[in-house]
């Protein structure tokens, strides 16, 4: 016991904060943590807005974060910052206009995903004891059209991926990402007699959803003839079902919860009420299926996980914000995370269970095809919308009822992030109100 009282002497923590946090990264045993801000740009077309290179991205999206809890740079900790296009510290670059106060900063790429694993990474630091207040931020200056490969003198990740798809179908001309998940939509069709309408559905309803979002990089809506009569990419996508390339970012500060009751944040803290990340399983390279490779088994393993960890359902849920980087995606997504039975998307969409009235809300934001995918911000993005939807300040975009929030940030390679947040303190939330 005296070992134990010398050690943390040396730490400078009391035996009772100790048996309030717990170091362990079991997430059972794992402290609380809540974001309370969020912050984010405007996602334009690559190139559109002058000076805006990614250090004014982050400048914005940090300050409005910073903004919106009431702190300063100086309380935040540690940094985690994603990207994908650019050179190795950029999150030192793009951070130290605000503060060069010394804290650490780790760079995080994990293709689309990039985003929310930096939020998972700041979450791990909170929740497992090691700080307070850790940022979260996301970034991407992008080039113009289509995604390709940046280097061609070294393996590509998502080789093996495209090997899988071509093991099954034959490789066609245009973007492969298109084909990737343009052919899991085929897949979809050919079992379960989805049409190519239901595609156009997703779509359609996310040009709508993005009309009312201020930070969209499109807000035009579109009848749905118009999105089925677009120039075609890859069967059954068209353009307008296609997410951009785009500039932006975003930034959500992570803080326990000893944080929140010291600086009398309740009112505001969003509690991040599970976080889940997974890689692929082996069926994603030897399932013989698109609809595998393009890591629907990944996203159905961590979905199930956050809901056995969290003792919370999709049926508990009331808006979703996921990764539709094409329509396709979106639809087999709804299977994956549960908000329908495997083959029943297309009941579903059908249905307006994923819009407004309907069982769900899912991408109120306008989601990636309309709101923009710059890579490294959009899981924070979500985040952002997702705080914004359970505090009820998402203005026309509200979700009525909105009290359980879900997210769900994909990339090829592969990874993906899910996530549940609610009201911390509602009580707090309701006496604010009031005043």
């Amino acid at each position: 016991m005296s070992a134990v009282r010398h050690v943390v002497g040396l730490l400078n923590l009391t035996p009772k904060s100790l048996s309030l946090r717990n170091f362990s990264t079991h997430n059972v045993n794992m402290g609380k943590t809540y974001v309370v801000g969020v912050g984010m740009t405007k996602f334009e077309k690559p190139g559109r807005r002058e000076n805006f290179d990614y250090p004014d991205m982050a400048k914005e999206a940090v300050e409005n974060a910073l903004a919106d809890a009431g702190l300063k740079y100086t309380d935040v900790e540690q940094a985690c910052v994603g990207y994908v296009f650019g050179d190795s510290t950029c999150g030192q670059r793009a951070l130290y206009p605000l503060g060069m106060t010394g804290i650490p900063v780790y760079n995080v790429n994990n293709n689309c995903a990039t985003g929310s694993s930096a939020l998972f990474l700041a979450n791990q630091l909170v929740s497992g004891g090691i700080s307070d207040c850790v940022l979260a931020l996301g970034f991407e200056k992008m080039q113009k059209g289509s995604l390709g490969a940046t280097y061609s003198d070294r393996a590509n990740p998502v080789q093996p991926h495209v090997e899988a798809m071509m093991s099954v179908r034959e490789l066609e001309a245009g973007p492969i990402t298109a084909q990737l998940f343009g052919n899991a939509g085929r897949e979809h069709m050919e079992k379960y007699g989805t049409t190519a309408e239901h595609f156009a559905k997703i779509a359609w309803k996310n040009h709508k959803h993005s009309v009312n979002n201020p930070c969209s990089q499109f807000q035009d809506e579109y009848t749905l003839e118009q999105i089925s009569g677009a120039p075609m990419v890859h069967q059954p996508l068209t353009k307008l079902q296609c997410c951009p390339t785009s500039d932006g970012g975003a930034a959500a500060l992570v803080v326990s919860e000893e944080f929140v009751r010291q600086r009398g944040l309740e009112s505001r803290a969003v509690e991040i009420v599970g976080m889940e990340m997974a890689t692929d399983v082996p069926s994603a390279l030897e399932g013989k299926s698109c609809i595998q490779a393009i890591g629907f088994d990944m996203t159905k393993l961590a979905a199930d996980k956050l809901y056995k960890n969290t003792g919370v359902s999709a049926k508990d849920v009331q808006v979703v914000e996921l990764h539709d980087c094409f329509s396709a995606n979106e639809l087999v997504t709804y299977e994956a995370l549960g908000l329908c039975e495997v083959g029943k998307a297309g009941e579903f969409i059908d249905a307006g269970d994923n819009t407004y009235g309907g069982k769900y809300v899912v991408n109120p934001s306008g989601g990636l095809i309309s709101k923009g995918h710059p890579l490294g911000a959009t899981g924070l993005a979500q985040c952002y919308e997702l705080s914004s939807q359970v505090r009820g300040e998402a203005a026309k975009r509200q979700v009525d009822g909105a009290k359980m929030a879900l997210q769900h940030n994909l990339g090829l390679g592969g990874a993906v992030v899910v996530a549940l947040y609610k009201m911390g303190f509602p009580e707090q939330q309701q006496q604010k109100a009031k005043l």
